[in-house]
């Protein structure tokens, strides 16, 4: 999960801040209330390749391409590129400090590359997560129902 269905921001850092004040969160609504959570529209980043003009800019991609459940690549300043899965980024107070961290498919590599080297981020990979969300299982699951199919199971499908 990406954290955006618990409300995190993605766009701040997860490390709590020196003199914050952090109270537990009070519940306002009933259980009955909560059962049903509306969820979010999720971005087909397949192909995309945004341009980085800020800090800002990078900062905001990195975050989509943490959330992205694909393999992105990443073309650094010097020219040479690296293609992974990003599954961690660490946040610093410079780009400098800054970090993502990749998995390689081809080895055990997990290169770490700074903030302040990637020149470009594409979004390379199949995403892994279109079309395989709850109310798309759930419309095929009507779908084969009405058409009279006969042990319809409620098993997820199978990961490739």
């Amino acid at each position: 999960m990406s954290g955006r269905e618990h409300g995190h921001d993605p766009l701040l850092p997860h490390a709590v801040l020196p003199n914050s004040h952090i109270t537990a969160p009070t519940q306002t609504h009933s259980n009955d209330e909560l059962e049903v959570v509306p969820g979010f529209e999720r971005e087909n980043l397949q192909g995309w390749i945004p341009e980085l003009a800020s800090e800002a800019d990078v900062r905001a991609v990195i975050e989509k391409a943490f959330d992205y459940r694909g393999d992105v690549t990443i073309t650094r300043k010097d020219g040479s590129q690296v293609t992974g899965y990003l599954f961690d980024r660490r946040f610093g107070k410079t780009l400098d400090d800054s970090v993502i961290r990749l998995m390689l498919a081809a080895s055990n590599e997990r290169p770490t590359i700074p903030y302040s080297e990637i020149a470009s981020i594409a979004f390379t990979g199949r995403d892994t997560a279109v079309g395989k969300s709850y109310e798309a299982w759930v419309k095929k699951y009507w779908e084969k129902r009405e058409k009279g199919e006969k042990n319809i199971s409620i098993e997820p499908e199978a990961l490739e």
